[in-house]
């Protein structure tokens, strides 16, 4: 039997990106074959791992995260150019990635990036690729550009959360989009193993003392009021507003033939620590929707 060939596009959306491992992997549990992948920031991240055969590698080291582990790979920079320098998870990356260059990937791949100087987008499909990610996923203030050739590139997701545009040539049966900026109301229960609630649990409180220390980077849990905000949680929420703003846009310009929709409120957007939930959220999302068009 014939599997489809998909162009599986990868959006932008901080932690949210882990929602991509959970849709992956139920892509190819309903048959899919991915063809090409286009990805910005955490969706660049995830599917360059997919596109070097690393992605397992990835999942089983970001479900080890608790939330003392994910302040410890927090490492300030004096540059000022952005809080957060990178190094620690990239170094972490580079293991798994190594020195492969982009073009000599098994499928097409594609990593969206902004030219934070002259205001471009940026198609990065050649080059190296560990270099292509980092300079996808520098979110404005908060982790340093990266330079390549001269240019200084930012977060793809500045100027498109959901890169559909660079699939538009591709020979795949089907493109379908991962949105991590759904405005989707519907609850999801998780299915929490006992060893992840126990770990969350212990690591409360520690968290909470390290947090402050580290100037709250990171917040324990999504805030929904104002008084509730630090200002890494008013950063995160406007990165929101301006990614749901453009992707509007954006869609109105090239619409795949399948959006999978992840929640904007499922996490804060530096919620690192919940890896489990997000990919399997991923996964029972994707399963709705690709039943969903089935019975179309």
């Amino acid at each position: 039997m014939h599997k489809q060939t998909i162009s599986l596009v990868l959006g932008s959306g901080g932690a949210r990106g882990y929602a991509h491992i959970g849709a992956i992997e139920e892509l190819q549990k309903q048959g899919y074959e991915i063809g090409s992948i286009c990805g910005s920031s955490m969706g660049a991240l995830i599917g360059a791992l997919y596109a070097c055969g690393k992605l397992e590698e990835l999942k089983r080291w970001v479900l080890t995260l608790d939330m003392f582990d994910v302040v410890k790979l927090v490492d300030f920079s004096l540059t000022g150019k952005g809080i957060i320098r990178g190094d620690k998870v990239f170094d972490i990356i580079k293991d798994m990635i190594g020195d492969i260059m982009i073009e000599d990937l098994p499928i097409s791949f594609t990593a969206v990036a902004t030219d934070i100087m002259k205001q471009k987008e940026v198609w990065m499909q050649k080059g190296k690729l560990l270099d292509a990610v980092r300079a996808s996923v520098a979110i404005p203030s908060i982790l340093t550009p990266k330079e390549i050739d001269g240019r200084y590139l930012i977060d793809g997701g500045v100027l498109n959360p959901l890169p559909i545009a660079p699939t538009i040539s591709d020979s795949t049966d089907l493109t379908i989009a991962v949105s991590l900026n759904a405005m989707n109301t519907k609850k999801y229960k998780i299915d929490m193993k006992q060893k992840e609630k126990k770990q969350q649990t212990n690591m409360k409180k520690i968290f909470f003392e390290i947090s402050q220390k580290a100037g709250q980077l990171i917040t324990k849990e999504q805030k929904t009021s104002y008084e509730d905000m630090g200002m890494f949680g008013i950063m995160g929420r406007t990165i929101d507003i301006m990614q749901n703003a453009i992707l509007e846009s954006k869609m109105a310009g090239y619409m795949p033939d399948i959006v999978i929709g992840i929640p904007n409120n499922a996490c804060g957007f530096y919620e690192f620590n919940r890896a489990y939930e997000l990919i399997e959220l991923g996964r029972i999302i994707t399963r709705e929707m690709i039943e969903e068009t089935k019975d179309v």
